[in-house]
């Protein structure tokens, strides 16, 4: 990362699943108000990169630090408390619960109206989940429940927010519509860690990037300057053959 003084710093961090290797010597950082993209293939290591920032995930090599203090050792609910707001892949939100419950559990240290303002700020980002607060989970559309997931992670009003391929099942319109939500939090001050396979989306949203391949980190650079590599658009990163 340009400069020094990251909000978010992954040093050097090699990890993986029982024995097997899969971040290799990975370096990335992101700034105080900065949006970051990692796009990569299926399997590249993208989740693994953020299971390895969130916690969950030993490492074998390296650090993660935020705002200069490791991270090291500490459990997930930590480093929430830190500032980490973490949408994981597949959503796993809590079905039978509803919109607002599901809400609640990601400011369950805050008091009951302090909860309640943060629902309400939420409810206004998401403007779909209103009339849908105390309908359970498991009656959502797939985008809906992506809003509650990405919801859930700012009940903490995180200093970082951490996306996990946000845009997975879901249509180009409701892709359009979470991206927007995406952007007016940015603006707003909020500091975001995304990885995607939907390069284009997130290098639409983000500011800076990197490329990941085969657990390494392979390219980085301006998002709109990666956006318009030829190479990348003819490769798996756009869902499109490499042209021979």
């Amino acid at each position: 990362m340009p400069g020094d003084g990251a909000l978010l710093r992954v040093a050097g961090v090699s990890a993986g699943y029982l024995g097997l290797s899969v971040l290799k010597d990975v370096d990335l950082g992101v700034a105080q108000g900065e949006a970051v993209a990692v796009v990569g293939a299926n399997g590249a290591g993208k989740t693994t990169l953020l299971r390895a920032i969130m916690g969950e995930v030993p490492l074998t090599c390296g650090d993660v630090l935020l705002d200069g203090r490791s991270l090291s050792g500490l459990p997930i609910h930590r480093r929430a408390l830190l500032g980490l707001g973490y949408a994981p892949e597949g959503r796993q939100l809590f079905p039978d619960l509803t919109v607002e419950e599901n809400l609640e559990i990601g400011a369950a240290r805050a008091g009951g109206a302090e909860r309640g303002r943060r629902i309400e700020r939420i409810l206004e980002t998401f403007a779909k989940l209103e009339p849908l607060r105390r309908r359970a989970c498991r009656l959502l559309s797939g985008g809906e429940q992506q809003m509650v997931a990405v919801g859930r992670a700012l009940m903490g009003e995180p200093r970082l927010l951490v996306l996990d391929e946000p845009s997975t099942g879901l249509a180009p319109r409701v892709v359009g519509e979470l991206y927007a939500a995406l952007r007016d939090l940015h603006r707003s001050g909020l500091s975001v860690l995304i990885v995607e396979q939907n390069a284009r989306a997130a290098l639409r949203f983000a500011e800076r990037a990197y490329v990941m391949e085969d657990g390494r980190i392979t390219s980085a650079g301006p998002a709109r300057q990666l956006l318009e590599d030829r190479h990348l658009v003819e490769t798996a990163y756009f869902g499109r053959r490499q042209v021979s």
